[in-house]
């Protein structure tokens, strides 16, 4: 399932992968994400498509907002 909003995203990582989603797993992920040199962002791009690397990278500044604002 690919997420198609804030609200499935953030609860496919936080609900079924488990994932934890503090300041550092976000601010890491955004870092990442926003070098689009970076091997893994260009495999995310190539498999998902630009539009929904700029949705997931906007979630994560979402997140970051919400969770630490």
């Amino acid at each position: 399932m690919i997420p198609q909003s804030y609200n499935e995203w953030h609860h496919c990582i936080t609900q079924a992968c488990k994932i934890k989603m503090d300041k550092n797993f976000i601010q890491t992920r955004i870092a990442a994400m926003e070098n689009r040199n970076d091997s893994q962002t260009i495999s995310f791009i190539q498999l998902y498509g630009e539009e929904h690397y700029q949705n997931v990278l906007g979630w994560f500044y979402q997140a970051d907002q919400t969770v630490f604002a």
